[in-house]
């Protein structure tokens, strides 16, 4: 691989999608491999490391939505995931399993360039503390991960942005609009989901949250002790 160039794989069934993607990224310097399948594409993550990979969600065999829980379990690769379903339930459903952002089909490529350059502008920024303490929780902002009682959960990308936010202004109220603009997420309910993941990674009991605690009619406020 080319040094410095950022590698993407792409996997989608349809041979006309994989290669316009294929064909506009490499314009823009873009190193990109492809899959067909779900199966294909974890013998090339075998093979090669990728910085993003940008995922189908209705494939045959294993969906876009089982592989971005798998991957998510043991890598942090950010995931862009491309729906031909518009519904909030499944952009809902992509966020919950750790994607990084989603694509409704049809899409303008430049607008899928665009979301690209912003997820990995966020992975290049990140510089930051090694381990903060949320409670018994151990937040690794460098390698994405919370350990509580021994498990380790992994952070997607918004969820990373958010707390290291919060970590930096603890005890400050954050509205949902103020959450949204960092986590880069415009669906109030999109926003709550988030939260309610990140309350089952840091808290002991998330249902009755001590630290990352509900204001009501204000927003958001997160506490370490």
């Amino acid at each position: 691989m080319e040094k410095n160039k950022i590698h993407i794989l792409v996997v989608d069934d349809d041979n006309r999608i994989r290669e316009l993607i294929k064909e506009y990224l490499n314009e823009y310097h873009f190193i990109v491999s492809t899959a067909i399948d779900a199966h294909s594409a974890k013998i090339k993550m075998e093979q090669l490391k990728f910085d993003l990979i940008i995922l189908d969600v209705m494939m045959p065999g294993q969906s876009g939505f089982d592989l971005t829980k798998e991957i998510k379990k043991n890598n942090n690769i950010p995931i862009i995931l491309l729906t031909a379903k518009g519904e909030v339930e499944n952009r809902i459903k992509g966020l919950e399993l750790g994607a990084d952002d989603y694509l409704a089909k049809p899409f303008e490529p430049k607008e899928l360039l665009l979301r690209i350059k912003n997820i990995i502008s966020k992975s290049n920024q990140i510089n930051l503390k090694d381990i903060n303490k949320i409670g018994k929780a151990k937040v690794d902002l460098n390698k994405m991960t919370i350990t509580l009682n021994n498990k380790i959960s992994k952070l997607n990308m918004s969820e990373q942005k958010v707390l290291k936010e919060m970590l930096a202004n603890i005890g400050k109220t954050y509205t949902r609009l103020q959450i949204g603009k960092i986590a880069s997420i415009s669906q109030e309910r999109s926003i709550d989901v988030m939260i309610t993941r990140l309350r089952q990674k840091i808290e002991v009991n998330p249902k009755s949250p001590k630290y990352l605690q509900t204001k009501r009619g204000s927003g958001y406020v997160l506490w370490t002790e």
